[in-house]
């Protein structure tokens, strides 16, 4: 089995604190994909540097094949020691998922990771190792398709106390929500937003700790489809629709030419939406066998919008609102989002005539730009993406 992964995090700092003392690294390698999360000891610049230095070295060395002693050891030696508390620097989560299946888990310090398979949160045995002084629990497992993992940062299961709950928000307890949320949710964004929220709203939005989530799931590849634009020569246009159909996945058109295309090519009828849900985005339509239709130019600058934001780390619970609204952009955005570890692009480029004709100062090139900020955003986001043109 070849496994994808489905890979966020959040953090919220230390009320009053510029800088997050927790770091967290995503790396992959041809065959895995690694998250690690690090926390420095204390807060602010100090802890920030603390586990930036611990992420990156633990980063470095675990893509050269370094064995988890000699990174320990390395860091160890590497990070000061706090004079104070005579202890040093950071603890730390690195989590491996390799592409067949198999689980790499070690932790030092952290809370424990939560694991949810199969609609339970399930313990796996782990081997106690001690490296320098450090004891480091191992973990070693297969995964299957929906496992779900939560690193965390220790503000998580400190999360209110003295405000709210008087030490109530216990490990067991952020394991039983974790639980609850990935009955609801698809993707990793997703719940790492909703988990997040929940501490810092028992911290009353003034968090007493930098507080970390990370996320792994396991997914199957999910592969989108999206044809957008009239191929340049009209006799082409049989040849991109039976390509874009013949794709397995989801299917998208994005344009009204581009819509008008593949129901001729199909025989089938396109049935518009009167749906007017936001008056700002342009209503999408159907065609059999479609999953989605939508106008091109300005639906598809909307949808760039909304990944743009995701791109940058801001989401929230609120922004997954704006992702469930029944409109094209959203609907789009949401695809890509949660539903994508593969895109693959149909591009026509002919010069629309609706444009050409009309005052309206649009032309080839828009559609093109948007294309390829579309492909540069979704492969920063880790996904694969091919694009073809005709």
């Amino acid at each position: 089995m070849s496994v994808s992964v489905d890979i966020s995090w959040k953090s919220l700092n230390k009320h009053h604190e510029e800088l997050c003392g927790d770091k967290v690294e995503v790396l992959k390698t041809d065959d895995s994909e690694i998250i690690i999360l690090a926390d420095g000891m204390g807060s602010g610049v100090k802890a920030n540097i603390l586990a930036t230095l611990t992420s990156k070295i633990l980063g470095t060395m675990f893509l050269e094949g370094a064995s988890i002693e000699a990174c320990v050891e390395t860091i160890a030696k590497t990070l000061p020691v706090c004079k104070v508390r005579e202890v040093a620097y950071a603890t730390f989560s690195i989590l491996q998922i390799f592409h067949n299946g198999e689980v790499y888990l070690a932790e030092f310090d952290n809370p424990k990771c939560v694991f949810v398979r199969d609609g339970e949160i399930v313990d796996y045995p782990y081997e106690e190792r001690v490296i320098e002084d450090k004891t480091i629990r191992e973990y070693r497992f297969q995964v299957k398709l929906k496992d779900c993992f939560v690193l965390m940062s220790d503000g998580v299961i400190y999360a209110g106390v003295g405000e709210l709950l008087n030490f109530g928000w216990t490990w067991e307890s952020m394991a039983e929500y974790t639980l609850k949320c990935t009955k609801e949710t698809l993707s990793a964004s997703r719940l790492a937003a909703m988990l997040s929220q929940a501490c810092d709203d028992l911290y009353g939005q003034k968090p007493g700790d930098d507080t970390t989530v990370a996320v792994a799931r396991v997914i199957e590849r999910r592969i989108l489809n999206i044809f957008t634009g009239p191929p340049t020569h009209k006799e082409d246009d049989e040849r991109v629709v039976r390509d874009f159909m013949n794709q397995e996945g989801k299917k998208v058109v994005c344009g009204g030419t581009s819509a008008n295309i593949t129901a001729r090519v199909l025989k089938k009828e396109i049935i518009t939406s009167l749906n007017y849900a936001d008056p700002s985005v342009p209503p999408t339509a159907s065609i059999e066998g479609l999953d989605l239709v939508t106008e091109g130019v300005l639906t598809i600058g909307k949808a760039m919008g909304l990944l743009r934001r995701y791109e940058n780390d801001d989401f929230d619970e609120a922004f997954f609102d704006e992702l469930d609204a029944d409109n094209g952009a959203s609907k789009l955005a949401k695809l890509i989002i949660e539903e994508c570890t593969e895109l693959n692009l149909f591009v026509g480029k002919a010069m629309n005539t609706a444009h050409q004709n009309s005052n309206l100062p649009f032309d080839l090139s828009v559609r093109m730009n948007l294309v390829e900020q579309l492909r540069e955003c979704i492969e920063h986001l880790g996904k694969t993406v091919r694009v073809t043109y005709y």
